[in-house]
């Protein structure tokens, strides 16, 4: 119970965090998803929005964890543990909706784009010249999802006839299943399926089409290019985690052994991979300014494709993955037919390995 309760708690203290610094590491031109000239950037309007914005999150936060553990206090069920984090999560997209509104608001009452001269930038080094796939770092999540296959088909033999396929918030074995190769092996197809998703994912980033500042093309573009780097690097460093964490609970089951430990056998190497790509990608999040000459253009207003301030459709865009505008990382393009065809199959791998753990 303590491993659940202290993993719940690391995550909620990790989103709360992430939560209250990404308007200070975001691009400024796009303040809570909103594409604004750097002109106003400091508007009066983006600064009080982001106060509030900041205030309304560490108070919602506050008052959620103080509810959470009266309600645990009080019912002691272990299953509305990590409510409190998905109810934070709820709210700190409501506290930025209500930015990205405000900010709307006033960039069209004050027409902050009129007379501006937009543009488009673009490198076609990256179709020409582009910076070589980092195949290395695939290979820590190959070699444990090649070794967790290996000892699987080793052990099988002499595993427990009866396998544990899930265990509850304080260790113990709450489910069993008799032995076979579906039960045994549910993990494994778990941990293949998601190598090859997340794969598939940081094959999408390396392909995808930079947002590169109009105002000062080369150094954007250079730092896209590093940027980019590091996070299909960090993508991929979480892959391993992932698949070294499907491997502790494979042996847990393979087996037999029942601890307190096992959430954190799983959660404690993905979190640190998580921490890790978090830290890295926010460091390097913001394009610094190498001295370039301002051409005089600005980004195109472009709102209309983002809906939310988080979700990118334009059916016009090729590209399956954009960068993100606000947080990190890179975002879905839900116009792209292969968007729906990522989501099945991620709905396809959930569907078999329940299946396959819940009927045998």
């Amino acid at each position: 119970m303590i491993a659940t309760i202290t993993l719940i708690s690391g995550l909620f203290t990790l989103v709360m965090v992430l939560a209250l610094v990404l308007p200070s590491i975001n691009s400024p031109t796009v303040p809570f998803g909103v594409r604004v000239p750097a002109g106003h950037a400091d508007d009066p309007t983006v600064v009080r929005q982001t106060r509030l914005y900041r205030r309304r999150v560490l108070l919602s936060g506050i008052v959620v964890a103080v509810a959470g553990a009266i309600v645990y206090e009080v019912t002691g069920e272990t299953l509305l543990l990590p409510l409190p984090l998905l109810v934070l999560v709820g709210i700190w997209y409501g506290c930025f909706f209500l930015a990205n509104h405000g900010i709307r608001a006033a960039k069209a009452a004050g027409n902050w784009f009129e007379g501006l001269r937009q543009g488009i930038a673009v490198d076609t080094a990256l179709r020409t010249d582009p910076q070589p796939f980092p195949l290395l770092w695939l290979a820590p999540a190959l070699i444990i999802t090649t070794a967790t296959v290996v000892i699987g088909v080793i052990t099988y033999p002499s595993m427990p006839e009866m396998l544990t396929m899930h265990y509850g918030a304080n260790g113990v074995s709450d489910r069993l299943a008799a032995k076979s190769v579906g039960t045994a092996f549910s993990l494994v197809f778990l941990q293949v399926g998601l190598t090859a998703l997340l794969v598939g994912i940081a094959v999408a980033i390396y392909r995808s089409h930079p947002d590169i500042d109009p105002a000062h093309p080369l150094g954007s573009s250079r730092w896209y290019r590093r940027y980019m780097s590091l996070g299909i690097k960090a993508l991929l460093g979480l892959v391993a985690m992932i698949d070294l964490g499907m491997l502790g609970l494979s042996l847990l089951m393979w087996t037999g052994t029942v601890t307190p430990w096992a959430p954190l056998i799983v959660a404690l190497p993905i979190l640190a991979a998580v921490v890790v790509a978090v830290v890295v990608l926010a460091r390097n999040n913001r394009e610094r300014d190498a001295g370039e000459q301002d051409t005089g253009l600005t980004h195109r207003d472009d709102d209309k494709n983002w809906h939310g301030g988080l979700f990118y459709i334009n059916p016009d865009d090729p590209a399956l993955m954009v960068p993100r505008r606000f947080g990190l990382g890179w975002a879905l393009n839900f116009g792209n037919p292969r968007a729906a065809m990522l989501l099945a199959g991620v709905l396809a791998l959930i569907s078999v390995v329940i299946t396959l753990r819940l009927n045998s």
